[in-house]
């Protein structure tokens, strides 16, 4: 029933799409963007408005009927039709319930307000029911008319934004200002009432990222940051009030109280917010803008990026063309017109993150909560980076589009890092270390980076940091807290690590001692790689790129975790997550990208057979959507890059069968369309590059493996002038297999493009048929 539901609501919410021939170029790709892909299913992503990798996003917080919780991750899930405000943070696909923002909601209320809302704790009477049919989700824009009468229209700029709120005629209009209300909790919130001006200014101090999940949530229950607003209105304000825990204050102007990080009983009545009244039936205009830094870093942005005469109309279409600018980047010819909207719209999820930290005036907020300025040559510094998924596939397409961005990122995350006592931690929430996950991700990140021709940062700098975190165990190394799900060291166990070659199960101080290892030999064979580039001596990384063989078990042919004594962990199966991090051992037995050879090789020559295993099912079924941790799950990272390990193993065309299996059957149009957790953007850019019919074959290295282009023609515009094109005019959904391909007119038999591809630009022809072929040798490794 709820798949049919889900469908319904997939035929109703699809975007109005140009008409437009198969076989034309889309020219406003912006127009097949839909906000709402990913809000079921567990995809964790909101329909709010945001501009490209914004600051601020202005979505919906849902309830279901418990304050100190959220609808979802988040704070939007399409089936939760509540909310008690619209708030000014978010995570795009973040998987833990709730993520981490969700700061200051405000909530258009009708009526009066004679108790706390914080005292509300079912939010029975200061939230609002709503009806998809009364909800819009534009790039840029959101609107909604709540059950309670009050249509909300919400445009943004990078930091700041305008809403309108329309009251009925008849009621009390209010806008709740629920300063204390992140959907993590706060340490502490402020709000400030000036009715004379028509004004009203707060902060809350919050962090808390994943704060209540089970694997290290009250390690993390802890503040990092301070957001900062400024709103001003258009109409009067007839009245204001305070609340603080269950005690209002009608006429009170000023307030504060933060909620803490518990959660249910422990949480509930405790905040503080306020409020201002207008005449019944106003229409009133909100201009906001929000800093990490100062109430004048607010009011600044604000004044820079929002004049007084702005309009939701005018700033909403101002978004639009810039989300149309930022989308033509890829113009893609031909496809339907579900493919288009699952394509774009993927790529829209992917230039959310990461997100801009700094105020108008070069201020920012650092690890270590004191005020930095960018650096020399610097454009932005940018927040929030989760490593673990990220690193897979969309810092690859982020390196590939926007260049000088990906460079200013690397920059932020040195600079971070810098101010973390050289520590770059593996999940970083804006400016806050979490330590989410395992494995060191910031090491091929900008390894990857610095491949993909990304130079506007201390390249110097940034790989001495990161290869002595490789090489001096720092003083968290054998901390467990957080364990096993928010571990506190870089390199946990560092030493240990080194003596043994590989990561202890019972002494690693990690989440799991065959995972760290995997994780930490992509890591090493990334910087080794790097380092290369840098006139380094790189032979000790590059050994070390190797280790991974030190936890694969030739008796039972998978990657298991092992002890410090050398003896394997008992009770293996190969569905068990026991050594590893949110995933099997068959699903992590793969993850060697950076020797396809060599995994082949210690397979006994069995791994296309193995491999074939890993996407069928017992009856030769395709088995692609998850729910076994026996084969392949497009929900998560760690297997993200397993559909085309078979042109490493000389099979290129099972490769093009699986990615457009996948293409074509997991991902979609609708709030279902993605498989799970969006994780900032990961799982879209996986799309997007399979789409493309091209991925990375490994973090540190630039090559492209060639797999199933969707489209028949796709250019690909770098920022840096750099241009790319694919063209595959037989493509169709018979047509999946290439025949043949040629690079910039010459005929080409491997399986894979050249890093100069990428950094010089070029044109592949791939002449497409409709049964397997032996085109494509194996690439070469590394």
């Amino acid at each position: 029933m709820r798949l049919l539901v889900g469908g319904l609501a997939l035929a109703l919410l699809l975007p109005a799409l140009p008409a437009q021939a198969v076989d034309q170029v889309v020219t406003d790709p912006a127009a097949y963007v839909d906000p709402l892909v990913g809000s079921a299913r567990d995809g964790t992503t909101w329909p709010g408005a945001v501009r490209p990798f914004g600051m601020i996003s202005w979505s919906p917080t849902s309830t279901r009927g418990d304050q100190t919780s959220t609808g979802a991750a988040n704070g939007y899930q399409y089936d939760v039709t509540r909310v008690r405000g619209f708030s000014l943070t978010h995570l795009s696909g973040a998987g833990c319930n709730p993520g981490a923002a969700g700061d200051i909601p405000i909530m258009p209320y009708v009526g009066t307000v004679d108790t706390s809302p914080t005292a509300d704790t079912k939010d029975a009477k200061y939230a609002s029911d709503f009806s998809h049919t009364d909800e819009i989700a534009k790039p840029g824009r959101y609107t909604v008319k709540l059950a309670n009468g009050v249509e909300s229209d919400l445009a943004v700029t990078t930091r700041a934004g305008v809403g309108d709120f329309s009251f009925p005629q008849d009621g009390q209009p209010n806008l709740l200002f629920r300063t204390s209300n992140s959907l993590n909790g706060s340490q502490d919130a402020e709000i400030t009432i000036d009715a004379a001006n028509r004004k009203v200014t707060g902060s809350v101090l919050t962090g808390a990222f994943c704060g209540r999940r089970a694997n290290g949530g009250t390690n993390n229950r802890k503040t990092y940051y301070r957001l900062y607003f400024t709103a001003s209105f258009d109409q009067p304000v007839v009245a204001t009030g305070t609340w603080k825990d269950d005690t209002i204050t009608p006429g009170g102007t000023q307030t504060t109280g933060g909620e803490g990080y518990a959660t249910g009983a422990d949480r509930a009545g405790k905040g503080s917010g306020g409020y201002v009244s207008f005449t019944p039936g106003a229409k009133v205009k909100m201009r906001i803008g929000i800093s990490y830094v100062s109430p004048q870093g607010a009011e600044e942005n604000l004044a820079a990026e929002v004049r007084p005469d702005a309009t939701v109309n005018r700033i909403a279409n101002d978004g639009y063309k810039t989300w149309k600018n930022e989308l033509q980047n890829i113009r893609i010819t031909g496809g339907s017109d579900a493919q288009r909207s699952t394509f774009y719209t993927a790529l829209y999820h992917v230039l959310l993150q990461p997100n801009v930290f700094n105020d108008v005036d070069g201020k920012y907020l650092g690890s270590d909560q004191q005020i930095h300025e960018l650096a020399p040559g610097q454009q932005a510094q940018y927040g929030t980076f989760s490593g673990w998924d990220q690193y897979r596939a969309h810092i690859q397409l982020l390196a590939l589009l926007k260049p000088e961005i990906a460079g200013d990122f690397a920059q932020s995350m040195y600079q971070f890092s810098q101010q973390n006592k050289g520590i770059w931690d593996r999940w970083l929430h804006n400016n806050g270390p979490t330590h989410v996950m395992t494995g060191d991700p910031a090491a091929p990140t900008l390894a990857t980076f610095a491949a993909m021709g990304v130079t506007n940062f201390d390249a110097e700098g940034a790989y001495d940091s990161l290869v002595h975190q490789a090489t001096v165990q720092n003083a968290d190394a054998e901390n467990d807290g957080g364990c096993p799900g928010q571990c506190t060291g870089q390199r946990p166990a560092l030493n240990t690590y080194l003596a043994k070659h590989y990561a202890p199960q019972d002494a690693c101080h990690c989440w799991g001692g065959a995972a760290e290892t995997l994780e930490n030999s992509l890591a090493d064979f990334s910087l080794a790689q790097w380092g290369s580039r840098l006139g380094k001596d790189t032979q000790d990384l590059a050994d070390r790129g190797t280790w991974w063989k030190n936890t694969y078990d030739p008796e039972v042919g998978y990657q298991r975790a092992r002890k410090a004594d050398g003896t394997w962990q008992p009770g293996f199966t190969p569905s068990t997550d026991v050594g590893f991090a949110q995933g099997s051992s068959a699903t992590y037995t793969w993850m060697v990208p950076q020797d396809v050879s060599g995994l082949g090789a210690v397979m006994g020559g069995d791994a296309v057979t193995r491999l074939d295993g890993f996407f069928h099912d017992a009856a030769g079924n395709w088995a692609v959507k998850g729910g076994s941790a026996l084969r392949y799950d497009p929900t998560n990272e760690p297997g993200l890059h397993t559909p085309w390990l078979y042109n490493g193993l000389g099979v290129a065309w099972k490769t093009q069968a699986t990615t457009r299996e996948i293409v074509d059957t997991v991902y979609g149009t609708g709030p279902s369309g993605l498989p799970g957790n969006d994780d900032l953007g990961t799982l879209s850019a996986w799309y997007v590059f399979a789409a493309i019919g091209l991925f990375p074959q490994t973090p540190g290295r630039a090559e492209l493996l060639v797999g199933s282009p969707l489209f028949p023609k796709v250019e690909l515009r770098r920022s840096n002038k750099v241009r790319l094109t694919i063209e595959a005019p037989q493509t169709s959904d018979a047509n999946q297999y290439v025949d043949a391909l040629a690079l910039n007119g010459k005929p080409r038999t491997e399986s894979w493009l050249p890093e100069s591809f990428i950094t010089g630009g070029g044109r592949i022809n791939v002449q497409m048929g409709a049964t397997p072929t032996s085109w494509g040798t194996a690439p070469i490794d590394h």
